[in-house]
């Protein structure tokens, strides 16, 4: 399984999002996906997820075209947008069996429990979502995203909301997570993304700055600094 970008551009009117990206990504890795707000990272996130179409360029998905194949293709990805989009009046485990019925899981009720525990909403899967903090809600997004066991992983701010305890729950999950998975996680916390990421992307301007293994950045801030002014 691997994720690619060839040349990747959007453009909304005459105005350029995202211009002309070239990536790859393979299972087994953590990349984080950074850059200054209005970057292009949201843009391209779409793009990756056959959301939206690129204005030129491709995206492949295993050598496949998600706007060619894009069910199928969508099965293999889990996905937690920034904004966590939940239906509030549901209770959790009714939400969760939803999204279950959705992918046509078998076996449903035990792997909500799996999930359920996994993310750490034990005493809170009673609730309607409404009704839970921020932070996990947070978390039944992130159950919602690796249910039906993706074998990519696209993460936006997927630690936003939580208290730094919760942080360090959700990064080990997020690590439990990534053998033989492809996790693409986008964070504006750098030292999330300095605890969890295997490799950098950096996006700036619509345009990839750098491409680098998170051990021979020294100083992330600094670099992400020195990249995006």
């Amino acid at each position: 399984m691997f994720i690619e970008a060839k040349n990747l551009s959007k453009n909304y009117g005459k105005q350029s999002a995202v211009q002309d990206l070239n990536f790859h990504l393979g299972e087994g890795e953590i990349v984080g996906f950074l850059g200054p707000n209005g970057a292009g990272k949201s843009t391209t996130l779409k793009m990756l997820l056959g959301l939206i179409s690129p204005s030129a360029g491709t995206v492949l998905i295993d050598g496949k075209d998600p706007q060619e194949q894009n069910i199928q293709l969508k099965k293999q990805i889990g996905y937690l947008a920034e904004n966590n989009p939940l239906y509030p009046e549901m209770y959790v485990r009714e939400f969760l069996a939803f999204i279950g019925n959705i992918h046509q899981l078998k076996n449903l009720d035990r792997r909500i429990q799996d999930v359920i525990e996994w993310v750490g909403l034990q005493k809170e899967a009673h609730k309607k979502i409404q009704e839970l903090s921020k932070g996990f809600q947070q978390r039944v997004g992130i159950a919602m995203a690796i249910l039906h066991d993706p074998q990519i992983l696209i993460l936006d701010e997927p630690t936003s909301g939580l208290d730094p305890n919760q942080r360090d729950e959700i990064r080990n999950l997020i690590k439990s997570l990534q053998k033989d998975r492809i996790i693409l996680f986008s964070s504006h916390i750098l030292s999330e993304v300095e605890a969890i990421c295997d490799r950098v992307l950096l996006i700036n301007q619509g345009k990839l700055v750098s491409d680098s293994p998170m051990k021979e950045i020294k100083d992330l801030e600094k670099f992400f600094k020195e990249k995006t002014n």
